[in-house]
């Protein structure tokens, strides 16, 4: 068995051509979709990306393994406490890689992950690190390379797993400016008007329209492909063309990994997957270029699957975790599955086209705002704790079937639903606690601590940048709207 999980940073289904996207972003991707399945309901667990990344992982979801943030208490995996063993080769929290090691495969893994978030529980099981030293900031042509030499030496043996983690479409977009724009021609996006920018504008929040990098514009001689703010639409189309270029750079690297596979005979003979450690919101809520919440741009994820005994040309829709990934892999390659993992095997969905989802789903985001979503039927609901600086109530809800870029929320509307929707969280609550104390939610934690990582501390300072940009008022809502969350 060979199995290549090709893992890119803030990629987006609703971007590539395989999941409807008009622009040609995704030649590569789309072949390797077109003869096998693609998954249009799957989404992380937690967000972003060292929560997303740890879940999968471990095959534990956030509220167990208490990583939902990106610093601070909850940006380490808490103690095993009296079960933990000699180590997790043979034991109850047993890695997803640690498990294809028992089943017999060699794994490897050409990502700068664990540099870049310390996350050392990421390596657990890989028997082969290629780590290329950027901390994240690797462009394909540098993380490429690395993952060609490994497959030149190792394709045409039998048993591996080979993760390549590319980076390209994560802010700030950095293709080489002599790549060009492969997109001059193509509009952007429809879904932003003139009136949704005019109210952004008068609004805020980190990467919202007027505040793109962070708490203030862009440095657009320092990455001259991003506008310094959202103005106009001709600045959104410039900043999407920015995200679709890195999307297509990423793609040309992944044809050339295709393109060794195939000259090594063995491209028919493995398993191939491309996914994300979480999506990215381009303007919804206000967040432009990067993963603040817990709704459906950032949390939705794409997920295809081609390969030997996998059915060719489907969409499943049904609803997944990314936990269930692992899963689903572990029992494709013959292992047992430790009895810690919180994810469900869909290998039926794979290997048959048989339905096999999760009723609903609840995700997490606790590093740049603290929300717990349910994701069921046609709805979203985003239930706030913390907005994180942003402007945000405390709760939303969203029909992302007629309104995939969330722009009205109906909460005030649809009560009935709202209410359904806690109840489930409250459900799914009670499951994952079972029993323990409710301090011992990391949720809660990250908020004792004084709330999401990357927006600690700077409240005074931003509602200094937003009197002096003419926005007063917000600041003022602002500072209410923080006084409450403590």
């Amino acid at each position: 068995m060979r199995i290549l999980y090709i893992d890119i940073d803030c990629l987006r289904p609703d971007h590539l051509g395989c999941f409807g996207y008009g622009r040609n972003t995704s030649p590569n991707i789309d072949a390797i979709a077109a003869r096998g399945t693609r998954f249009s309901n799957y989404y992380v667990t937690d967000a972003p990306c060292l929560p997303s990344r740890t879940a999968l992982f471990t095959g534990r979801t956030g509220i167990h393994t208490g990583v939902i943030n990106h610093g601070g208490l909850n940006a380490d995996i808490r103690p095993i406490g009296p079960d933990r063993g000699f180590n997790n080769y043979a034991g109850p929290f047993r890695t997803w890689m640690t498990t294809l090691v028992h089943a017999g495969l060699h794994t490897c893994t050409v990502s700068p992950f664990a540099t870049r978030h310390a996350a050392w529980h990421f390596l657990d099981g890989f028997k082969e690190v290629h780590d290329p030293g950027g901390r994240g900031h690797e462009r394909a042509d540098e993380i490429a390379p690395l993952a060609l030499d490994w497959l030149k030496a190792n394709a045409a043996k039998d048993n591996w797993f080979l993760h390549v983690n590319f980076w390209d479409p994560h802010t700030p977009y950095r293709t080489p400016l002599d790549y060009g724009n492969p997109f001059e021609n193509d509009p952007a996006p429809l879904w932003l008007t003139e009136d949704i920018l005019r109210a952004q504008r008068e609004s805020y929040g980190p990467h919202s329209a007027r505040d793109l990098w962070e708490y203030g514009p862009y440095d657009t001689q320092k990455y001259p492909r991003a506008p310094a703010e959202i103005e106009t639409l001709a600045d959104f189309r410039k900043w999407i063309d920015g995200y679709d270029t890195g999307i297509r750079y990423t793609d040309d690297h992944v044809g050339l990994i295709l393109d060794e596979l195939r000259t090594q005979g063995v491209l028919d003979d493995t398993i191939i997957l491309v996914s994300a450690d979480h999506g990215e919101n381009q303007g919804e809520l206000n967040v432009y270029g990067d993963h603040q919440t817990a709704d459906h741009c950032t949390s939705r994820v794409p997920l295809i699957a081609a390969g030997p005994g996998i059915v060719q040309g489907r969409e499943d829709t049904d609803l997944h975790y990314n936990v269930d990934l692992a899963a689903t892999i572990c029992a494709l390659a013959g292992g047992e599955q430790p009895e810690s993992w919180d994810g469900t095997s869909f290998l039926p969905a794979l290997t048959e086209g048989r339905s096999c989802g999760q009723p609903y789903l609840v995700v997490s985001q606790g590093a740049w705002s603290c929300q717990r979503s349910v994701r069921w039927k046609n709805w979203m609901m985003v239930r706030t704790y913390n907005a994180g600086l942003k402007d945000f109530p405390e709760t939303m809800l969203f029909d992302i079937e007629s309104d995939p870029h969330e722009t009205y929320n109906l909460a005030s509307e649809r009560e009935d639903v709202v209410l359904e929707g806690l109840d489930l969280l409250s459900q799914w609550h009670e499951e994952m606690m079972d029993g323990r104390p409710k301090e011992s939610d990391p949720m809660w934690e990250v908020m004792r601590e004084g709330g999401p990582f990357h927006t600690r501390g700077y409240l005074d300072s931003y509602c200094q940048v937003l009197a002096d940009t003419g926005r007063a008022g917000a600041a003022q809502r602002m500072r209410e709207r923080e006084e409450r969350a403590r």
